[in-house]
């Protein structure tokens, strides 16, 4: 008897998982960058935006980022000091943790540092993060919103109404406080009054070098812990 038709899965993608091949792909990715570039610089990631990454990719194109794969990322490099492809990369792995990511490159830890410590962006804030300021709204006519918005800003906790045509907040109302934790609706509202309370910040956390030297990076690009009582000495000559 033919098989039937009738209840045959329908794929309503056109996207596949990479699955272990894609994972593999990647594995080999790293390991030819760990041959190919003079530097590895791990890298930690506050309130991640994946436009602003795209902006800095573009501007390192000479460079290769590695994002979002911990796990396979540790195991390219090598999870322990007997399984590391080259001399101290095990050090790598063992911090990755969180959002974060390595980057491959020629630069030198001066450029790399320098670079990312200007780097800065204000952005929006999402639920779940922390308000840097209290947020308070006076009453009357918020004619910066057009008059469809009215019910939208209601669902979002505003007392609000039409009058005349124009959306007036009805009493004094607080959109968040500082310190407490932003709900999704007090994030719409910041957003809506144009309100910065996050910042996209890239901190460079430590630095490979093809040598087999492995340094954790400070605030402010300067070594932490005994490699830097080590190089004390011998600043001059570090790249």
């Amino acid at each position: 008897m033919p098989k039937t038709k009738r209840f045959q899965k329908i794929s309503l993608t056109q996207t596949k998982k990479k699955g272990l091949g894609g994972k593999q792909q990647l594995v080999d990715d790293i390991r030819s960058c760990v041959e190919k570039y003079s530097h590895l610089y791990l890298f930690s990631v506050q309130n991640m935006r994946s436009n602003k990454l795209k902006s800095i990719r573009n501007e390192w194109k000479d460079s290769r980022f590695f994002l979002g794969k911990n796990r396979v990322i540790a195991i390219a490099l090598g999870r322990s000091k007997e399984a590391e492809s080259k001399e101290n990369l095990h050090e790598v792995s063992k911090r990755l943790k969180g959002q974060c990511g390595i980057v491959f490159t020629d630069k030198t830890k001066e450029e790399v540092t320098k670079y990312f410590s200007k780097h800065v962006e204000s952005d929006y804030a999402r639920s779940g993060n922390i308000a840097t300021e209290t947020v308070i709204l006076q009453p009357g006519p918020l004619e910066q919103f057009p008059f469809n918005m009215e019910p939208y800003l209601r669902q979002l906790g505003l007392p609000t109404s039409l009058q005349r045509g124009v959306v007036t907040l009805l009493k004094e109302h607080t959109v968040c406080k500082e310190g407490n934790v932003l709900t999704p609706e007090e994030a719409r509202l910041l957003k809506l009054l144009c309100k910065h309370m996050a910042e996209f910040k890239v901190t460079v956390e430590a630095v490979w070098q093809k040598d087999g030297s492995f340094e954790e990076i400070g605030p402010g690009g300067m070594m932490t812990g005994s490699d830097a009582n080590e190089t004390d000495s011998d600043d001059e000559n570090m790249e």
